[in-house]
């Protein structure tokens, strides 16, 4: 039995209500919890969890139960509001700013020294910045806000594409969806990523479209990274950061580079 369904298993157990339904997708490993009479709930990606699982133990599972019994009685607090599977974090610059023209103050919080976390609710083709005002209005709280937010960051796909340039290697999230760099937000993923990468895990959200997963697996790979962060940051229509950050054991570290005017060409003076 693999991890992932050892993991479904146990969570079946500790999450085992009345009120709740679980429902598996074997095909995504996804697990499904949600409310039989509202059908409201949450999903859980089994594959990236189980990697926390494996490490954690004890521990990982308890947190991970506390947060999915969090989120789902902060959804069930709140019936009047039907909002809840469109709010999502958005990652912005830290340059940012903390009102709406209209002065309310938004909601926010610290992730990086380059970056923060603001909350969105999603209106379709695109999405408001909530505010305190807001919040109230939705009536919860913001620990549930972050909560919910974070959970339903994790449902959004996570299809790449990949490129491989001088031995490093380049994934690339950009669904246009408005939380491309918000899913830097989904550990289960970061953590995935570094388990499968050789090298060292680089990440870096340039603007709000784009998430760059980089294995870099020699000096030249941080040069790249360096300039494609570079060049998508000048290019993004809502910019955040050029500097990446080196992921390891869930946390995000900064990387200066002094990055060349090219990639080195091995093969010059041979």
């Amino acid at each position: 039995m693999s991890t992932s369904l050892k993991l479904k298993k146990v969570l079946e157990e500790r999450l085992d209500r009345p009120e709740w339904q679980l429902s598996y997708d074997r095909e995504t490993e996804q697990l499904r919890i949600e409310h039989k009479e509202h059908q409201k709930g949450i999903t859980l990606s089994l594959s990236g969890l189980a990697v926390e699982w494996q490490n954690k133990k004890d521990a990982f599972l308890d947190e991970l139960v506390y947060h999915v019994e969090e989120a789902l009685n902060a959804i069930d607090a709140a019936p009047g509001t039907k909002e809840e599977k469109k709010i999502y974090p958005v990652i912005r610059s830290t340059s940012f700013p903390t009102e709406s023209p209209e002065g309310d103050a938004l909601i926010h919080e610290e992730h990086t020294a380059e970056t923060r976390v603001f909350y969105a609710l999603d209106l379709g083709n695109t999405y408001r910045l909530i505010s305190e005002k807001m919040l109230e209005d939705l009536k919860i709280s913001r620990e549930q806000l972050r909560e919910i937010a974070r959970f339903n960051v994790r449902s959004l796909g996570t299809e790449m594409k990949k490129d491989e340039v001088a031995g490093n290697t380049f994934h690339f999230i950009n669904h246009n969806d408005g939380y491309d760099a918000s899913r830097i937000l989904n550990s289960a993923l970061l953590d995935r990523m570094e388990k499968q990468a050789t090298g060292t895990l680089a990440v870096a959200v340039p603007h709000q479209d784009v998430l760059i997963l980089a294995d870099v697996r020699n000096n030249q790979g941080f040069d790249i990274l360096a300039q494609m962060a570079m060049q998508f940051f000048m290019n993004g229509r809502v910019p955040v950061t050029a500097l990446p950050f080196l992921y390891e054991k869930g946390e995000l570290e900064p990387v200066f580079i002094l990055a060349k005017n090219k990639p080195v060409d091995e093969t010059e003076g041979e």
